[in-house]
Order: structure tokens, then sequence, then C-alpha cells
């Protein structure tokens, strides 16, 4: 057989590299010599490396760039790299692509269902081998169950099970991969603990992220120069020195990284001088550093349960970049002059030093402010709070005055579910509460939001390259979905334009509030906008109705806001316009993407993560009964919320004895009984099951 034919009946196998075809045919000089031949000739083509036999009908065949999404036992979903959707794959034609395996998926002439996109895999080009799930015996063989595809199992090889036992949560990688899913052989590489515990099946997340409280040993080093380190006389020089101001934080108790302060005015004409004092972090982190490179690769903190998984080392974080009270520290200001009604006058940035009066708790501002003096802790709050306690009154009108003009712009006003977890010493969930946001976090949120505000104009009237955080107003097909959803809800709108309005969608917020639509109206209106990120470009914020904003208040956890920190130090001190385009023209584009991409890995953890600790609380209400309300319907069933923010699901087969109908997102119906269950309805509901390693929580009907 000549090498023609040789290579020939080899690709027609399976599309390979030079590589491998030279191993198998075993003449290097000679295989590549024909391949070359070969493409000449348009018999094989070429594809990021691989070599295709010649399509049936002639040509080649398009392959398009994809990466595996979704797997099930029997199906799979590629995502287009271009963008335009996913591809449903048969289970048959994968090739054993795994989630997160770069492909080259080839398209079905003739889809199954008609307007989707069906293909096949013509070749695994980049693969990820870890993955993490549990450990379990399926047909008497110890396997794995990763997170990623439920109800896959990959077989562990018995030399390199590591000593993983049935029930624990484990990492594994891919030692031996075969055509299909069955023929894949895992080793263990890391185990976590019992499945059926949130704790161990945090590592297990934060393992798979590649998170870890351990910097890098050349980063502890540098870390290790600012151990009880304070400020020194020479670096408070030149610095306007604010230590007379009674400025002072506002957290939550358990907070260590304390990166804002605030001081408060009030000045004879009923206007205010307010003072916002962020730590300057990037006096400390310098470009070029390893702290900053670790900084920068971390992106932000990532708080989950009571824990934290820092972007600075400890020294820093908890030590001379945080504003602990009784403290010198060097500051970096926005002091800003306001009138009567809230309004912005003048604002201007100076690199400064403070001396916070006292770590603010939330609780206890919110405690004072609401004047109830005879609760017994009221007298020693005011003797704690006795040198800030003047400007609470100042804060509050203030604070009154700016929430106006927020509605007034048009603002959206979204509710948000946040729950507050409980966990004990030995790391358990012991309980889960929402969240109620009081009148001095609303402050504190308010003001930094108004010195972020200045930064992005400081920034755009200067020309500035710049990190800005944005958020762009809905598309036609995002706001063409939100009006179904509210024609279904009958709740009343109006989209004059292609896109909605902050002010039209605010309308409709206000609408919904108070009717058992609310919850649906509010996650339709979240959807129908952009997730806010980062860009170089002054883009806007739909949401807060801005047309400058950026993050500048908390350089210790974002790194967003470290670089913002870093250009407006560069541009204060006097360095020209040039000099700065040439300086920071890439760094900011590469710090907007970043920070983008690790904001959205962290979200993804935390949510994660959560979902793991309220898992594990409600295995401990097994049987027992509550109300909710119906947060989300899908096909398969029904989500209802708690009001401890615990979601679990209804499946529609407990529902419906016929097949469900689902109507635009917000109503699942039984067409033989009749029954409707609609988004914001209340359901009396049985803890049915709940599954730490997976993070699911399973609901019946009461008395079902």
């Amino acid at each position: 057989m000549s090498m023609r034919s040789k290579i020939l009946k080899e690709l027609e196998k399976k599309p390979r590299r030079a590589k491998e075809l030279k191993e198998r045919l075993g003449s290097d000089k000679k295989v590549q010599r024909t391949l070359d031949e070969l493409l000449d000739d348009g018999q094989v083509h070429q594809h990021a490396g691989l070599y295709f036999a010649k399509a049936k009908k002639g040509g080649a065949e398009p392959l398009l760039p994809c990466t595996i999404v979704k797997l099930g036992r029997t199906f799979g979903f590629a995502a287009r790299q271009d963008g335009k959707g996913d591809i449903f794959i048969p289970g048959r034609s994968l090739l054993g692509a795994m989630p997160g395996d770069e492909v080259l998926v080839r398209l079905a002439e003739h889809p199954r269902v008609e307007g989707s996109q069906e293909g096949e895999v013509a070749a695994v080009t980049a693969r990820c081998d870890s993955f993490v799930g549990t450990v379990c015996r399926q047909d008497g063989r110890l396997c794995l169950e990763p997170d990623a595809c439920p109800g896959l199992y990959l077989a562990i090889k018995k030399s390199a099970d590591g000593g993983a036992r049935e029930g624990e949560k484990a990492a594994v990688v891919i030692l031996e991969r075969g055509e299909s899913h069955d023929a894949h052989r895992v080793g263990v590489a890391m185990r976590f603990g019992k499945a059926q515990e949130a704790k161990p099946c945090v590592k297990a997340l934060l393992y798979e992220a590649g998170m870890s409280k351990q910097f890098p040993e050349k980063v502890k080093a540098e870390a290790r120069a600012f151990e009880n380190a304070e400020p020194t006389e020479a670096e408070l020089a030149g610095r306007l020195d604010l230590r007379g101001l009674p400025i002072f934080t506002i957290d939550s108790d358990s907070t260590r990284d304390i990166d804002d302060a605030i001081s408060l005015h009030s000045l004879p004409d009923g206007g205010y001088e307010l003072g916002v004092h962020i730590a300057d972090v990037s006096y400390y982190v310098r470009p070029g550093s390893e702290l900053d490179a670790e900084a920068m690769r971390r992106g932000t903190s990532v708080y989950y349960g009571d824990s934290v998984i820092p972007m600075l080392p400890r020294q820093l974080s908890n030590g001379i970049c945080s504003l602990n009270p009784a403290a010198t520290r060097l500051a970096f200001s926005c002091l800003m002059r306001l009138d009567a009604a809230g309004r912005l006058l003048d604002h201007r940035f100076v690199k400064t030093v403070i001396h916070s009066r006292v770590k603010g708790v939330y609780a206890e501002i919110d405690l004072l402010l609401s004047g109830d003096t005879a609760r017994p802790e009221y007298a020693p709050l005011e003797a704690k709070y006795a040198r800030v306690l003047p400007q609470f009154e100042a804060m509050r009108r203030l604070y009154q005055a700016r929430c106006a003009l927020r509605a007034a712009r048009g603002a959206l006003e979204l509710e948000t579910s946040e729950a507050r977890l409980e966990i004990d010493s030995e790391g358990r969930c012991t309980g889960v509460r929402r969240s109620v946001q009081g009148e001095s976090a609303g402050m504190i949120e308010e003001f930094m939001l108004l010195a972020n505000e200045c930064a992005a104009k400081t920034a755009r009237a200067a020309h500035l390259p710049f990190v800005y955080r944005v958020h762009e107003a809905p598309d036609p097909e995002r706001r063409d979905k939100l009006a179904a959803l509210l024609t279904a809800c009958d709740v009343p709108y109006r989209f004059a334009g292609e896109a909605p309005t902050s002010q039209e969608l605010d309308a409709v917020l206000k609408a919904a509030r108070g009717t058992p639509q609310q919850a649906v109206v509010n996650a339709g209106v979240l959807r129908s906008t952009p997730k806010a990120r980062y860009d170089a470009a002054p883009l806007g914020h739909f949401g807060l109705a801005l047309a400058d904003y950026a993050h500048f208040t908390s350089p210790i956890r974002r790194y967003s806001d470290l670089a913002v920190h870093r250009i407006l130090s560069d541009h204060l001190a006097g360095a020209p316009a040039a000099e700065l385009a040439k300086r920071y023209g890439s760094f900011a584009d590469e710090a907007a993407r970043q920070a983008s991409a690790r904001e959205q890995a962290a979200v993804r953890l935390e949510r994660a993560a959560d979902d793991r600790y309220k898992a594990e609380y409600m295995r401990g209400h097994l049987g027992e009964e509550a109300d909710g309300v119906v947060s989300g319907l899908t096909a398969h069933g029904i989500f209802v919320e708690l009001d401890n923010t615990v979601e679990g699901m209804l499946p529609a087969e407990a529902l419906c004895k016929g097949r469900p109908v689902l109507t635009e997102g917000v109503r699942l119906s039984d067409p033989l009984t009749g029954r409707s269950w609609t988004m914001g309805d209340t359901v009396r509901i049985k803890v049915a099951a709940a599954d730490v390693a997976l993070g699911r929580v399973e609901f019946a009907l009461a008395g079902a």
C-alpha cells in the first residue's frame, strides 16, 4: 500500500496530527512530504494542527471551533467560539469530549429539531483533564461522578485510587482517554472529605477554581516587609493631614480588611462637606512587584461562608492598608462639597493621612439612628460613638437627599435576596437567614457611589486611560423578552424606543412593587440588562443612570480599584497626558478584562459555596413543612424560595398528571387537572431531600 493510501486510511478513521501519523507510519520525512502533496491535491485539509480526510461531497468541510459546556449521559452541548449559540451533539458523536474541552464541530445538514444547531465532534483540540466530583460505585467499580456532568461516571484506575472511598468528594485527572466516556480512566489527585458535608465540598470548589488562601513564596517574602508596619514621618510628609477630622469607618462586625472611611461636616448654608477616605493601597503595591502581579492574577477577594480568600496578604489587607481605629494610615481621599439638596458642587482627590476614631458596626449605628433609648445597649453605644455621633443626623439628611436624586434620574431600585449563613467552629452551617440592609449600610453605599462617580468624572475630563465600571442598556431582543414577561404578568409598561430607558424600567419595578409578581418582574428586569463589567471606555452605567462611573472605594479587595488609584495618583502627581497614555493605555485594557473575568469567577464560586452550605443546613430539616414563594419555573418543575432564601425544586412529575405546559416562563399548568402555578404564588412545601455535594434542595407538596 502506498504512503498516500496509508495516510488517507488513517485519516478516514479520525483526524490526526502530523506527529501521530509519523509515529504510526514510521517515516517522518516521507509522511510530511506526502501530507504536503495531499494538501496541494485537495485530498486532505488542515485545521488547528489536525489533518482531515477530504469531505465526501468535495471541498473542505466547515469545522467550527467550540467548547464543550454541558454533558449528560447521552448528549452534550458545545458553545461556538464565535458566540453564535450552542450546538447539540448526540452522545455517540462526542468522541469522549469532556466539559471544558476545546473541539472542532462539524454541523449536521439536517438537524432533528428544525431551527436548531446539531453536529458532531470532529476532533478534540485542547483537553480539560481535571474534574471534581463524588466517588461512588457503578457496576461494582469505583468511579467519580463529576459535578460538571451528573449521571456520567469516570472509572478510577485501581492503581491510582489514592485510597479514595465511596461517598467522598475528590478531584481526579484523566490518565487514559478513549473515544467514548466509558473508556476514560482516571486517577485521584486530591481527597477532600465527606460529600454530604459543606466544608469538604467548598474545598473541592476552591480546588477546581484554582483559588487558594496561600500566596506564592515570593509574594509572602514581599509581604513580610510590612509585618506590624506603621507609616513613617517621611511617608506622611507632603500629604494633607486630616487626623484632626472625626473620621470613622462603618462595616460589618466581622470585617478585618477596612478600606473606606467617611467624614461629614454641615455647612452654614445647609450644604455639606463629605469626605470619603480610601486606603492608599497603590502606595504599597507597586507596578512590577510580586504583590502587584499576584493581586492582578487574583483580581478580587472571594468571600464565602465565614471565610475569605484575600487579594492581598494579611500584612497589607488586615494591617498597614486597613483603616483600623486609632491607627495612623495613608489614604487617598475624595473631598466633596454638596448643596442642601445633595447635589454635587465640586470635588477633588488628594493624598492624605487620617486617623479613624472608631470602627463602626452597621447594626450598632442603626440602633443609634433609631433613637430607641430604652434598649439597654443604647447608652454604651452612645459612649462608644461619642466622638462621631454629631455627624449621624447630617448623614441621614444627606442620604435622604441623595436617594431622592437617585430616584429622580431613574436609577433602578432592584431588590436582592442575600443570605446570612451561620457557621459553627467545625465549619458546619447551623443557620440561614435573609440579610436585610439597614439604614447605615445604605448611607455608606450611597457615599461610596458618589466617590466612584467623581473618580470617573475626573478621568473622563482629563482623558485618562482608565478602568470604568460599565453597565449597558438592554438590546431589542432582551426588550422583547421582557415585554412578553410583563404582558404575561399583567404588569403595565411602556417602552418608547428600541431599548427601554432606566426610567421606563424603574417605572415597571414600581408598578410591580407589593404585588405577587414583584419577584418575577424584578428578576426579569435584571435579566433584561447585560451584566455590569469593567471596560477601558466610559460607556456609562445604565442601572445607576450615570454617565460616569468607576470603582475607587475598595482597593484592598478589588484590583479594578487599585488600578484606578494608580492612574489617578500619577495624574495628581502631574504626569503629562502623553506619558500617562503610554504608561497605562494597554494596562487599563488588560486590568479591565482581568477584573471582569475574576469577578465572574468569584461570583460563581460564592454562589456555589452558599448552595452547599444551604443544602447542609436543610439536611437537618428533612420532612419539615414551610411556606415558600414560587421563584422560578421550567418544564421540569417549579422553584420555591423560603423566607430564609433557601431555594428548592418541586419536580413537575410530582405536580402534574399530564404533560406540563410552560407559559412565558411565568406559569406552569397541568392540562389534565387544570391546576397551575404562577411566579409569586405561595406554596406550602415539605423538605424532601438535600444533596450537599451538588448544592441542591428538593421539595414536595405538603400533605402529598
